[in-house]
């Protein structure tokens, strides 16, 4: 042989963060790479190979950016670590991992150099050689033909990153089928990946409960944001969130994406602000999306508590709908519905709800999706199988799932009513939808009003659905936590001055 090879079947863990936290089987990615070769094989001569991600720094300084696998890569293979391949021969099922010879100026800054027995031993493939050998290793295989990933994210637009290596021209290359099924997979959980997201959401779900602990008015949002980091970190070893926290409060809950670089989480949050807190743990590559709604005193006034109903009746609506066969398109629609018979009883709009419906008045007050497949990405890929048409209508535009239900998906389900004056005030001035709106009542008590969301992630069952989310939710069970939290911290010691 030209390289130097490491063959052995591992057993064991691929990802702990220590006895406290969830330890991740091997038999997660090795179940996947089985049903991706059960999906595309028998076929002799056929290899997958995928390129896992890269480090990066940040821009032009030697500054290193934390580094997160390419999703794709990491659902077969699970690898922590950059600069990695893999190949999965589709006629004998071998799985090969392929890892980077490191300089030994390497262990000076970085580390340890670890042989392929560690890589074989953690992530229990059937090989571990080195990048540089990769041409050879597939031509003693016998491999002529090579399945590379390439295809388009439908809710980012951007496409895969293709597997490139020296010699690949030699190989007869084909990028038309591997991402359509190796999405298609990740549509369906297996039971070892519903494990790993029931305990990023046990997590997730307790760092949202000592949010609402820990807050008082004349914090700043992004002490929110801090202490739910902080929380997923020190108790769940969670070292990233899923996405950047959105912690708006007051009229910044009715921003969607509230809390990027030009918003930063930095408003200083006032007695009597409503907050809107979604915010997520990821675990081993794996996501938890929740959001929570309450008010800072911990004390619902009549109009937050007419608003917070309206969206928890929308949520629980859904769940009750909620079953392998069921139109996600429709359960949108009915969250719409909802939303609406509860926003007429505040006499907020008036008129039929089925002409309301008719006219996408619903989009006004909820215009994202009413929620979203999620597993190793927050917003996880299959929501527009092959074929499927985006919709234009308001809302319905937004979503990032137009498929019926089936057993294993796992879904977030988050309806929301926002009073947004970027979106409200332009409608009043629209025929379309102004004839619905009780617009004096709107314009004078609830444009500084802000927004609510409820957000919780199921597991779609044989016969209906689970709920994995674990926040109070109902405004006497979010009250009485609240109140529970003063009794337990009493007055939040404020952050001191750093001199």
């Amino acid at each position: 042989m030209v390289h130097s090879e490491t063959e052995s079947k591992g057993k064991g863990f691929v990802f702990t963060r220590g006895p406290s936290t969830y330890s991740v089987p091997q038999s997660l990615y090795a179940k996947n790479r089985t049903r991706l070769v059960q999906r595309l094989g028998p076929n002799p001569g056929t290899a997958v190979i995928l390129q896992g991600g890269e480090a990066t720094t940040l821009y032009s300084t030697d500054t290193e950016v934390i580094f997160r696998q390419e999703p794709f890569f990491h659902w077969v293979f699970g690898v922590e670590e950059p600069g990695c391949y893999g190949s999965i021969d589709l006629g004998t099922g071998q799985s090969t991992l392929f890892v980077p010879k490191l300089p030994q100026e390497y262990a000076v800054w970085m580390g340890k150099i670890h042989p392929p027995e560690h890589f074989l031993a953690k992530y229990g493939v059937d090989r571990v050689l080195y990048v540089c050998d990769i041409e050879a290793v597939l031509k003693e295989s016998k491999t002529t033909r090579l399945l590379t990933l390439f295809g388009r994210d439908s809710d980012s637009g951007l496409t895969t990153k293709e597997a490139e290596f020296p010699g690949i021209t030699s190989f007869s290359v084909d990028n038309t089928l591997l991402h359509t099924n190796m999405v298609e997979l990740r549509v369906f959980k297996t039971d070892e990946e519903l494990d790993l997201l029931r305990y990023v959401n046990r997590v997730s779900s307790a760092a949202h409960r000592e949010v609402m602990q820990l807050l008082r008015p004349d914090m700043h949002e992004y002490q929110a944001e801090s202490a739910f980091r902080h929380f997923c970190g020190y108790h769940g070893g969670c070292r990233f969130s899923s996405y950047t926290c959105i912690c708006g409060s007051g009229v910044n809950a009715s921003i969607l994406h509230y809390g990027h670089s030009g918003a930063p989480n930095d408003k200083l949050i006032s007695d009597g602000d409503i907050c809107l807190f979604d915010m997520g743990g990821e675990y081993s590559g794996y996501t938890s999306d929740i959001t929570c709604s309450f008010p800072v005193n911990g004390k619902f006034s009549a109009k937050q508590t007419g608003i917070y109903n309206a969206v928890l009746a929308s949520s629980r609506a859904v769940m009750a709908a909620c079953r392998p066969g069921a139109s996600w398109v429709a359960l949108h629609k009915l969250s719409e519905r909802v939303l609406l018979e509860s926003l007429k009883d505040l006499s907020l709009v008036r008129g039929s709800v089925d002409d309301m419906m008719a006219a996408r008045l619903g989009a006004l007050f909820m215009p994202h999706g009413m929620g979203h497949f999620m597993g190793i990405h927050v917003h996880d890929v299959g929501g527009y199988p092959e074929g499927s048409v985006r919709s234009t209508e308001p809302g319905l535009r937004s979503l990032r799932n137009v498929r019926d239900l089936h057993h294993r998906m796992v879904l977030t389900i988050e309806p929301g009513c926002y009073f947004n004056p970027a979106t409200m005030v332009p409608a009043f001035d629209n025929p379309t939808l102004a004839e619905f709106l009780n617009v004096d009542l709107i314009s004078k008590e609830y444009l500084d009003f802000g927004g609510v969301r409820i957000e919780d992630d199921i597991i779609v069952t044989e016969d209906g659905m689970e709920l994995m989310t674990d926040v109070p939710r109902t405004v006497a069970e979010i009250e009485a936590l609240m109140e529970e939290g003063r009794r337990k911290y009493g007055e939040v010691p404020k952050p001191f001055e750093i001199k």
